[in-house]
């Protein structure tokens, strides 16, 4: 019994050796919290409020802190004061605010607010492209080619998002060609980084991996990130995959901020917290202080009047 006990302990840390030599030594996080984490909650969150908590992400060591959206307050009320928050946050060197920009009114605005990097988006699916910003998907991607051509005019980084990469609440799987393509017009356009996005958080680890095979026939994966929501409890083994697939960027939000409108029980982005403590887990280097982004985490969190979702700050903080 005993040898049979050490035989799997040595398999089990040869496992460990074998998975720490595939995968890559650093990930970078994209703290994506105060844009997509907030802009569906329905109450207003106070300018001097956002201010503050992005400061704190500030702190923890983060790479990217993705501010505010330039929309129309019409559509998103929520980022309505863009401009007062972008230019009220503390610019900490070695650190980008990438803002997310639909079009060319909004990039203007950006612009006028010293905006240095953008984010612009497509969708893999039609049917919600079509039901979320009533264009087909080329459609879409056409109104961003004035945006993209004016951003590198002004020396402004440009950032892609691919939403539903592997589920629609519409259509269902998403065929993997389909991510390729879309991604592959975003590279076109001037996008230094493509965001695959599980917006609705059907993905698994085999859907996943399927797609990523597709996309990484004609795609860099240092030219990919990974942006998975946390619907189905599936948010860091997908995360993993993906990193076993040579992929080093990753987008969360902390606290487990945000979610999506047209998935019923949607619980969100995955948690900033728990994806650090898994890569720390892994000896992989983030650079950011886990300490520090729970307590950013706590901090809006306590805006919002509710705790938070991440589960590795809600343990800590039971150990405590």
């Amino acid at each position: 019994m005993l040898q049979r006990l050490n035989m799997v302990l040595m398999s089990s840390v040869c496992s460990r050796r074998l998975l720490s030599r595939s995968l890559s030594k650093k990930v970078k996080i994209v703290e994506v919290g105060p844009r997509d984490g907030l802009q569906n909650e329905k109450g207003l969150v106070p300018t001097e409020a956002k201010i503050n908590f992005i400061n704190l992400l500030s702190e923890t060591g983060l790479p990217v802190v993705e501010v505010t959206s330039f929309v129309s307050p019409k559509w998103v009320p929520q980022m309505g004061d863009n401009a007062s928050v972008f230019k009220g946050i503390t610019k900490y060197p070695n650190i980008s605010y990438p803002v997310l920009v639909p079009n060319m009114k909004g990039l203007h605005s950006a612009i006028e607010a010293g905006v240095n990097e953008i984010a612009i988006f497509g969708a893999a699916s039609e049917t919600f492209s079509l039901k979320n910003i009533n264009a087909s998907i080329e459609e879409s991607l056409k109104r961003f080619i004035e945006v993209t051509q004016v951003a590198k005019e002004n020396n402004i980084k440009i950032r892609g998002y691919v939403s539903c990469v592997v589920g629609c609440p519409y259509e269902g799987d998403v065929k993997p060609e389909t991510v390729l393509t879309v991604t592959e017009k975003l590279l076109a356009m001037g996008c230094y980084e493509v965001s695959l996005g599980d917006t609705i958080g059907v993905g698994t680890p085999g859907s996943i991996r399927k797609m990523l095979s597709t996309v990484l026939e004609k795609v860099r994966p240092e030219q990919l990130a990974i942006h998975c929501h946390d619907t189905y409890g599936q948010a860091l083994a997908n995360i993993l995959a993906a990193i076993e697939m040579g992929i080093t960027t990753v987008d969360s939000s902390v606290g487990g901020l945000g979610g999506c409108p047209y998935a019923k029980g949607a619980s969100g982005n995955v948690a900033t917290e728990d994806v650090v403590y898994m890569l720390n887990g892994l000896g992989i280097e983030t650079g950011v202080d886990l300490r520090k982004l729970i307590k950013a985490g706590d901090f809006i969190s306590g805006v919002l009047n509710r705790p938070s979702n991440s589960k590795v700050s809600r343990a800590l903080a039971a150990r405590l």
